[in-house]
């Protein structure tokens, strides 16, 4: 028989870097998960990933307090900005202030949104690479950069 499931727990974390302390600790304790046990299954899981990637985790929650995760792709946003050169870190760059007016925060090349569109496609709702090639450009839009040819 299948196990009982009690909830889910999103969360984003950095490649490697998962501790016990907030965002996880709280959201993992609160529902009775081993904390240390999360993190040194996702330590394992992402070490062979570029530091500090912002990586989304969702966790299965079951009544006997064991759990399960599955990890995502990183955010769209955290392959924008490294395509454009912007910086990213501690203090990451934001895109525009006021997108689609002014100078533009950075730019990225048509070829880097489809490399960008053909990572994210199993995360994303379409269902095409074209369909998610025009969902990144508006996000690119939408953070202010500007789309070469």
């Amino acid at each position: 028989m299948a196990k009982k499931i009690t909830g889910y727990v999103k969360l984003q974390v950095p490649a490697g870097a998962a501790n016990p302390s907030p965002p996880i600790g709280p959201a993992l304790g609160q529902r009775g998960l081993n904390i240390m046990e999360f993190c040194k299954a996702f330590n394992a899981r992402t070490g062979q990933m570029e530091k500090g990637t912002p990586i989304p985790v969702v966790i299965t929650a079951y009544q006997d307090r064991s759990f399960t995760f599955e990890m995502r792709q990183p955010p769209v946003s955290y392959f924008l900005k490294r395509a454009a050169g912007m910086k990213i870190g501690k203090k990451p760059a934001s895109g525009s202030k006021t997108p689609g007016k002014g100078a533009p925060a950075g730019s990225v090349t048509e070829q880097q949104i489809r490399e960008i569109a053909e990572k994210k496609m199993v995360d994303m709702n379409c269902d095409s690479v074209d369909a998610a090639v025009a969902m990144i450009r508006g996000s690119a839009r939408a953070m202010g950069l500007q789309i070469t040819a």
